[in-house]
Order: structure tokens, then sequence, then C-alpha cells
């Protein structure tokens, strides 16, 4: 039997289809789903993603705004300016892109948007609700998109060793906290910088799940023979072949240990796609909470 490919992107599309009933249904009552980025300074990947986030909305019929403000935008400016998006009622989600410059405290950031609006799943309630395994917040959408790709492909990770490589509050230890929970029932080890013998640890790992941004940092000897592997990582590396003079990769070595691997995402068109897409579902769905707020019947 060989690996199969966990291509996000076939996953991603067919959650677009279901997105657009429930937006054209929420449109009937009169709401348009909206999603607010800002994004302060000029950073290529930034830039990049913000792009991409845009067209998807535009894609979906939904309502975009892009907030694009200088590097030298002042905390103070910046927390303002999130005010008033909680208050617009036209913004069901707000989302400021990371990193922000370092004069600018991220943690002020995040806690001043309404947790109702943190699409983005990194206000501390909704990271408290995630972690008791509460319903009505918001998962943050990299693993949120990597926990709905695995069950699509019928991966069922319940009593399954789990190994997350990366400690971060984007990736790493949110996808612990959805793998442990009640229902999905994996065991989860989680492996960073300080983990000592890290080879013998991923090596017993029934499935893999990298977010270190370490280009091809996982290599073959550190896998086992029929491990599922979701890479998280998207890492620009020169390559003088490629057309731009670069190209990207993941954490994982692909071409290494994809015959070696049961399954396995590519990079590009793996996460990615689930990312983008876990996204627009949790701003459609701030949209659909919102007319419940009003005492209007959820869509």
């Amino acid at each position: 039997m060989g690996t199969r490919l966990l291509e996000g992107k076939e996953v991603a599309d067919r959650i677009r289809k279901d997105l657009a009933v429930r937006i054209s249904a929420l449109k009937e009552k009169g709401v348009v789903p909206g999603l607010a980025v800002i994004i302060v300074g000029d950073d290529p990947a930034s830039v990049s993603y913000v792009t991409m986030k845009g067209k998807a909305c535009q894609d979906l019929g939904m309502y975009s705004l892009t907030v694009r403000k200088p590097a030298d935008l002042s905390e103070a400016d910046l927390l303002q300016i999130i005010n008033g998006l909680n208050r617009d009622p036209k913004v069901h989600g707000i989302l400021v892109q990371l990193p922000v410059p370092r004069h600018i405290d991220v943690g002020k950031v995040i806690a001043a948007i309404d947790p109702k609006k943190d699409v983005d799943g990194f206000h501390p309630t909704n990271v408290g609700k995630m972690l008791i395994g509460e319903d009505g917040g918001f998962l943050p959408a990299t693993p949120y998109g990597i926990h709905v790709m695995l069950k699509a492909y019928g991966i069922d990770v319940a009593g399954k060793n789990v190994v997350v490589v990366g400690r971060s509050n984007i990736v790493g230890k949110p996808m612990a906290a959805i793998l442990m929970q009640k229902g999905v029932d994996a065991t989860v080890t989680v492996c960073h910088s300080r983990t000592k013998d890290l080879k013998a640890i991923t090596r017993q790992a029934d499935v893999l799940i990298s977010g270190i941004g370490k280009p091809l940092f996982i290599t073959a000897d550190m896998v086992k023979d029929g491990v599922v592997i979701a890479d998280a990582g998207s890492n620009r590396i020169d390559d003088p072949s490629a057309k731009k003079g670069y190209r990207f990769v993941g954490d994982v070595d692909f071409d290494a240990i994809k015959d070696k691997a049961s399954a396995i995402t590519p990079v590009p068109g793996g996460v990615g796609p689930m990312t983008i897409v876990m996204l627009m579902s949790n701003t459609v769905l701030a949209a659909e909470r919102s007319l419940e707020r009003q005492g209007r019947p959820k869509v």
C-alpha cells in the first residue's frame, strides 16, 4: 500500500462549499460575515498572508477589510484601531497579522480584541475554553485545520501516540490541547528545543505534527515506518533552479520520508489551505453567533 498524500486543498474545497451555503443563509437575514485584518509594517510574508486572506473572503462573498499601517504605528494607536473594530457591527472577526513590530506588546494587542470576534483563537478567554473543552470559543486556525483534515481522511488518533514538535502559542500548544480532549483521545507528547534525545521520542510517534519553522528538520531516521505526518512548516529556502530563485519547504524532509510514511501532507498544498479555510469558518461562525445574541435564530 502506497503513501497517502494528505492534500488540504481537497478538504478545504469541501468546507468552502458548506460555508457558501451558510453565508447565503446569513445574507438572507441581512448579515454579511465580515473579517478585518490589521497589518503593521511591510514584512513580505505577512503581506502575502494578508492578501490571501482578503482573496479568500472575496471568493466567498464575505466583507473584507484590510487595515494597513506603517511599522512605526504606536501601540496606543493600534489598540484604538482594535477598539473601533470591536464596536463595528459589520466586522465579525478581527485578526492582527503577526509578528508586530517589537515596540508593540503582542499580549496587550491580543487581549484588546473582543473574544467574540477573536477568530484567530488567541485571546486568553478562547484559549481557556479550548483547554477545558468548553464550547463557545474559537480554535486557532492552523491546529484546528490539521485536526479537521486528519478526520476528513479517516485518520483516528484515539489512543495513538501523537508527537507535536514545537510549543508555539500558534501551533504546538493549541494542537496538543485539541488532541487531548475527550472524544479525540490522543496520547500527546510535546517536544521543543530543550527536549533531550528528540529522535528517540519522534520515532515512537504514530502521528507526528511539526510546527517549528526549521526547514527539513525532521529527517527519515527520526520517524518509524507507517507514521502519519502533518507538516505545518512553511520555510523559504534559496533554489537557483526555481523560477523565483527560491521555494517553500516544510519542517519535514518530504522526499526522504514520503515512502516511509503511511500518510503525509505536502508543502505547499497541505496544511496551508486548511489554515485559511478554518479562519473563514471561524468568521462565519462568529457572524452566526452575532444573530443569536440579537435573539434571532441561528442559521
